[in-house]
């Protein structure tokens, strides 16, 4: 089977365009423990948040679509993306975090990452 070779140079660029992108909304974002940093990732499948403390370098709340009770769901991704937004929110509350700096990760703020945002918001965690 032949690999194009086109076809790496173009993830490669891809992905260096995606850290360029997250280093620069990086240096402007930075989670304290009062307010610590919601971190969107994204995949073609799944989306993944965390609470991030910087300060102490410590994963305070964390939810994903790979969860068995978020695997089961019907619905689109979106929906799905929301579900995570609600979850996070849920367990942020529940560590005692009322504030948090969203992080989109490089991503645009739009669709899916946007819809964890929303399911964060619904949740009653301030962005």
């Amino acid at each position: 089977m032949a690999i194009n070779i086109n076809h790496r140079r173009n993830l490669a660029q891809r992905k260096a365009s995606q850290m360029r992108r997250q280093k620069r909304v990086r240096k402007h974002i930075f989670g304290y423990p009062e307010r610590p940093r919601l971190v969107v990732t994204r995949s073609a499948r799944h989306m993944f948040a965390q609470v991030i403390d910087d300060v102490a370098g410590r994963t305070l709340a964390s939810a994903s679509t790979m969860e068995t009770e978020l695997r089961g769901m019907s619905g689109d991704k979106t929906a799905k993306a929301e579900k995570v937004g609600e979850l996070i929110g849920q367990r942020a509350k529940e560590a005692g975090i009322r504030q948090v700096v969203f992080d989109r990760a490089g991503n645009q703020y739009h669709g899916r990452v946007a819809a964890v945002a929303d399911g964060a918001r619904k949740a009653g965690l301030g962005l």
